[in-house]
Formats: structure tokens, sequence, C-alpha cells
């Protein structure tokens, strides 16, 4: 047969490979069997099949099928090589073999979705709901005081830095003055020493040499004599001299180390401390500034100093009022006090000194805490927070009498990241450190070695002790008497208390277990899938006990989440306040109003909790910074100071609720880390970066009623 095309064209297929039939096929793998059946007999097979079809009018429709035939891939199809000896029977041949085309998977190069939701899809009701809201909202915000203009902290990407770097190199420039005759002693002695040792060698073999005449051997005595007379009288002479030199030196030494003239030493540095810092002492205290008694004796002099002193008060009113004239005073502050801004005289901060000396520069201020006993002693921890700046740290004892140098200085191994004095013992400092020690030292001895250490106790802290505290509960239920404890809290996830006997030894009070955040579901959202948790405990970064029954206490933990819990169980939360979302810095109960607590957290925020409710009552955020530290006024149930790394700030709830009464910006490159209120006076003390501790008097600052909540 031949196939013919509408022109006219003979288009019948030819096979490519005529097979002799003679020839012995050798045996294969299958593979290759497969791939030789296909050449010998595919295009005879596709021959065969164009040649038994019907001619006519599909003959082109014919030649597509061939066409596609030909262009499949016969190489997949597993052929036997016994199949090629078969031949094909007529019905085969006149059988019809239908052959299908499919498409292959949608392969996506670009895929952009929509920003518009249809109608009929099954998100539209959530999506409605959410702009009904947000139009709300809008809606709502002029005007209302619910509403203030915040900045909104976004969640950063969990990135990770490696860095390698060797240790400091450190250069030390040392040089030493010398003069031109110093140069020449000290060559001079140098050549001294062997000759006088040559001289004497050279009179003791001088004795067994031969005989000289008379005149001879007079003149070699007197001559030698003279010699020896003169390096004896040198040697004699150098060596008091080096006698008298050591002399001195003991005596100095004795004096130096002697106690009477360590006490006159003591004595001396008091009474120049109090001459030097006697005005601002007595500003701290709240006396009057004594003036000098020489000037009274001159009734010129007296009246010309008062007159002085007087207009100095008078251009610092002006100025002060010409600051707060150029300054911004909220209205809200302006009606809380019922006075004009002609009127009122603005609070302030008035920097009186600060506790800095060369061993605390450099070092971080990571707590600071009043000695039970004694008012005028204080107590500052010194390290880091970051794990890279990690260095030894210090804990050292300060006191008003010498605010240039401090009283005892313990050195600590690591950084110093809490520390509380004792009630019971006010002399015991416990220290909580970096590494997840703790240590005790006994401030009344001068060695600075630590009493008692928790480095034998198998059950320690294995993360930073960010808080400790001594606590005093009652000993049964008869209330008789009162016990002591020491609690610590622990990036571990622990709340632990520890025993003081031989060696310190400690118990877990709780084990702080993270806990799901609880997120509101929207009107039309789907379930979401519980989240897993990487650990099961929660770091702890802050506690507080209740002022009255100290049963039950706070716990601030690193994901934002403050815990009530009781000394009683162990298990579980007695209720669990979500507000914050980063981690919470520090806690604390209103001395005043035992019912209500503050929060301070690194989410740039302040907050106000009633301890029956488990919804924030105020919400305080004036900048956008971490806030580390706050800390009740001890004479008002309104005013609280907050200390975040830009500045620090005094609150008076009772004047506004939006701003602060005071500001006052920290100096460039630095941090404000802690706060801390004095005990029986109108000061502030503001902890640094950089190991320095200012005091602030408060100023203009009425405080209101304590008793009124």
């Amino acid at each position: 047969l031949q196939v013919f095309d509408e022109e006219g064209k003979d288009v019948t297929p030819h096979p490519l490979f005529h097979s002799d039939p003679n020839t012995v096929v050798p045996r294969q793998g299958k593979l290759l069997a497969s791939s030789a059946y296909f050449g010998a007999t595919g295009s005879v097979f596709l021959s065969s099949f164009s040649m038994h079809q019907p001619s006519g009018a599909n003959a082109s429709l014919e030649q597509k099928r061939s066409c596609l035939l030909t262009s499949y891939n016969f190489s997949d199809v597993q052929v036997r090589q016994e199949e090629i000896k078969e031949e094909l029977t007529k019905a085969d041949l006149d059988r019809r073999v239908d052959l299908y085309l499919t498409e292959t998977e949608t392969i996506w190069m670009l895929d952009m979705p929509s920003v518009v939701v249809s109608v009929e899809s099954e998100d539209a009701g959530r999506v409605l709901e959410r702009n009904r809201i947000y139009v709300d909202i809008c809606t709502n915000r002029p005007g209302s005081d619910r509403f203030v203009e915040k900045m909104m902290q976004t969640v950063n990407g969990a990135a990770k830095n490696k860095e390698v770097q060797c240790d400091k190199i450190i250069m030390e420039d040392k040089g030493m003055m010398v003069t031109s005759w110093d140069l020449y002693d000290s060559f001079h002695v140098s050549e001294i020493e062997p000759t006088s040792k040559a001289e004497g060698s050279r009179t003791t073999t001088g004795k067994s040499s031969k005989p000289h005449t008379t005149k001879e051997h007079d003149q070699t005595m007197s001559v030698s004599s003279d010699r020896g007379s003169t390096t004896s009288t040198m040697i004699l002479e150098s060596a008091v001299l080096a006698r008298i030199h050591e002399e001195e030196e003991c005596h100095s030494e004795a004096i130096l180390t002697s106690e009477n003239f360590q006490q006159d030493l003591f004595f001396m540095e008091r009474l120049l401390m109090e001459n030097i810092f006697q005005p601002k002492l007595a500003a701290y205290r709240q006396f009057p500034v004594l003036t000098d008694p020489n000037v009274t004796s001159d009734t010129s002099g007296t009246v010309a100093a008062m007159k002085e002193a007087k207009q100095e008060k008078h251009d610092k009113e002006k100025k002060d009022k010409e600051e707060q004239k150029e300054a911004f005073i909220d209205p809200s502050i302006l009606s809380g006090l019922n006075k004009t801004p002609e009127e009122i005289v603005p609070p302030r901060l008035e920097q009186l000194w600060s506790y800095v000396c060369d061993l605390t520069n450099g070092h971080s201020v990571s707590s600071m805490v009043w000695s039970k006993v004694n008012p005028d002693l204080l107590a500052v921890g010194y390290g880091a927070f970051d794990f890279k700046e990690q260095k030894k740290g210090l804990a050292c004892c300060w006191s008003l009498k010498n605010p240039m140098w401090p009283e005892r200085i313990f050195q600590c191994e690591h950084g110093v990241t809490a520390l509380d004095f004792s009630m019971a013992s006010p002399n015991l400092l416990a220290v909580g450190m970096y590494n997840g020690s703790v240590a005790i030292y006994d401030v009344r001895s001068c060695n600075d070695a630590a009493l008692l250490d928790s480095s034998e106790s198998s059950n320690k802290h294995t993360g930073p002790v960010w808080q400790l505290r001594w606590v005093e509960q009652n000993r049964g239920a008869t209330g008789d008497g009162k016990k002591e404890r020491l609690i610590s809290i622990s990036a571990d996830g622990r709340i632990t208390e520890w025993l003081i006997q031989k060696r310190l030894d400690c118990s877990d009070l709780m084990k702080i277990k993270r806990t799901e955040s609880e997120k509101k579901k929207l009107p039309g959202e789907k379930e979401r899938k519980s989240e897993a948790l990487i650990s099961q405990q929660a770091a702890g970064m802050c506690f507080d006990f209740h002022p009255k029954d100290t049963n039950f206490y706070l716990a601030g933990t690193e994901e934002g989440h403050i815990h009530q819990c009781s000394c009683s169980c162990n298990e579980p939360f007695l209720k669990t306040y979500r507000g914050h979302k980063g981690p919470v810095y520090k806690v604390a109960w209103n001395p005043f109003s035992t019912d209500m607590f503050l929060s301070c957290s690194a989410d740039w925020s302040i907050i106000l909790w009633h301890q029956d409710s488990q919804t924030p009552i105020l919400t305080f955020s004036s900048a956008t910074a971490f806030v580390h530290d706050i800390m009740w006024s001890p004479k008002s149930a309104f005013i609280f100071a907050a200390a975040n790394e830009s500045r620090v700030e005094i609150w008076d709830l009772s004047v506004s609720t939006l701003n602060p009464v005071i500001s006052r910006f920290a100096n460039p490159r630095v941090k404000f880390t802690s706060v801390l209120f004095a005990k029986n006076t109108n000061c502030l003390l503001v902890g640094d970066s950089k190991g320095e501790v200012s005091v602030f008097e408060l100023q203009n600052l009425a405080a209101p009623n304590s008793n009124k909540v």
C-alpha cells in the first residue's frame, strides 16, 4: 500500500532498519535487549501499522498518528528477547490503537497573593470584623484620654553572632630620670670593687717575694699602707650608709603600719571629708548650711557676704523661672497643683555628689541596698548584664562620711548581680553573682574573703542570680518570734531558699514553668496549633514578698509574665498577670496600698496592677528604652522612681498619670541601671553603666499625705 496526501505526494513511511532473518541476536540485559528490540522491530511495526490502515480521506490523520507513534519513547517498555520471535496476527494488525495526550503538572514561577478578599470566602467575616474595629479606634481616638501617642517595638529576628578575638594587649611606657653624677658614681663603684680585690691579692703575694733594699722596702710599705687604709675607709663608710638606710626604711615601715598612725589617718580623713562635703551633706540631711565663722568677725565682710548670697539666690530663681517658661508644662500637672505657670516652681533633681573611685570606674552598677541598722551605710554591687562584657565584679560599702572611697571592698571572681543586708545580723552581706554562686561577707571584718560560699553546694544555681533578699517569716502558727530566710531567684528557673550552716546549702521553693500565651480568637478565625516549648522552665528575673503577709510573693519571668506564688506549696501558681511583651526586670509592692504593685519590663513600659485583677490598671510609657528598675517612695503612696537607659523619672500619680513630673537625662554613652530612695531624706540615688552612683536631692516636690490612698 502507498499513502498519498491531498497534493498527491507519496508519504508512505519506510523502515529505517532492515533486519537480516539469518543473523543470530546475542543475549543481552533487559535494558539493552529492549533498546535493541526497538531498533530492530520498531520501524517495522510502524511500517506494518501504516500499511494496514484504510486509505482515503483519513490518510493525513493516519500520517499524524504514525508520527506520534514514531516519537513515542519505546525505551520505557521492558520487552523480553523471546518476544522478538513472535509474529503479529491479522487480528492484531486490524485492531485499533488509541493514544491520549495529557497535561503535566503546573510549575508556579511567581505567586503574588491578592490583598483583596472575596466576599464569599471563608475569611471574609474575620477581615470585616478587623476593619470595623480599626474604624472604631480611629473614630474614637481624637480627644480621648485613653489613647496616647507611642512607638511600638517589633520582634527582632533571632540573630547569631560569632566573634573570635584575642586578649587585649596591654602596653606600658616606663622611664627613669638619671643624672650624670649618678652614672659616674655607679660606674666608679663597679671599678673600685675589683681593684680592691686585686690589691688584697697583691699584698698577700708580696710577702713571699724576694727581699728588697731597706729604702725600697720602706717606700713600698708606705704606699701599700696608704692604699689599704683608703680602701678600708671607703668600705666602712659604704657599710655604715647601707645600715643607716635599712634602719630608716624599717623605722618608716613600722610607723606606717602602726595602729596609732592608722587611727590618726582615719580621723584626719574624716575631718577632711567633713570640711569638703559639709554643704552637700547638710543639704542631704536637710540641715541649714553653716558659714565660715571667720567671716562673722568683720561686719562689712558679713554684709558683703549676705548681699552676695542674696544676689546669687535671686539670679538662681530668675534662671529657674526662665527655664520654666521655655519648658513645656503639662496642663494636667498645672491643674493638679492648682497654680498658674507663673506661680509654679517646677520640681527638679539637684545633684549633690557621686560615689565613684578608680576601682569602680568602668563597672556597671547592678544593685544598691541600704544597711538595715545604719542609714549612712550603702552597699553597691558592680557587674555586667551582657554575657560578652563579663569581668570580675565588686561589692563595695560606701559611707556618707567618705564619699570618695569605699569603707569595704570585696573582690569577686564574677560580676555581682544582686546583694542585700541581713536584718537579724546586720553585719552580714549576701551577694549573688552572674555565674550562679552566692557568697556571704562580714562587713565588720577588714578581710575581703567570704565567710560562706555556695561553690561546694551540689544544688547551686546554674544561671545568673538576678535578685537576692533576706525575708523575715513567722516560725510557726503561734507567731512567737520570727526567723530570717535568704531567698534568691535565678535565670535557671528556680526560686531557692539558702540554709546557712557550716556551708551554704539550698532547697527549691518553686520551679517556674513556662506557660502558653493566651491569644484572643477573632470571629471566623480557625484554631491554632499549640506551640512546642523549647524549655519547660522559664528564666526568673525578679521577685518581691508581700509587705504584710510574707507567705505570698510575686515572681517576674523572662517571658513577660508575673506569677503570684505561695511559700506553702511549690505547685502551681496562684495567679498569672499577663501584660508585658518582654522580660520583667522588677516588681515592687506599694508599701502603703498593699494590694497594688508596679512592674517594669524591656518592652519600654511600666504597669500598675491590682492583686485581685489580672488586667493592668495603668500603663506608663514615656521613652523608647528599656526600663531597668523602679522603686516606690518611702514617704508617699503616689510617688515612684523609674530608671530607663536614657533618663531617670519621678512619677506622681496624684498629679499626672501621663507624664513624669521630673526627668533627668543621662550623659552621652551612659545608661542608667538602678534607682534607690534614701530612707530619711528627700534624696534619690541613681546608678549608671560607668560605675557611678549619683546622689540627687528632690527639690520643690510636695509629697502628698502618705496615709491617703
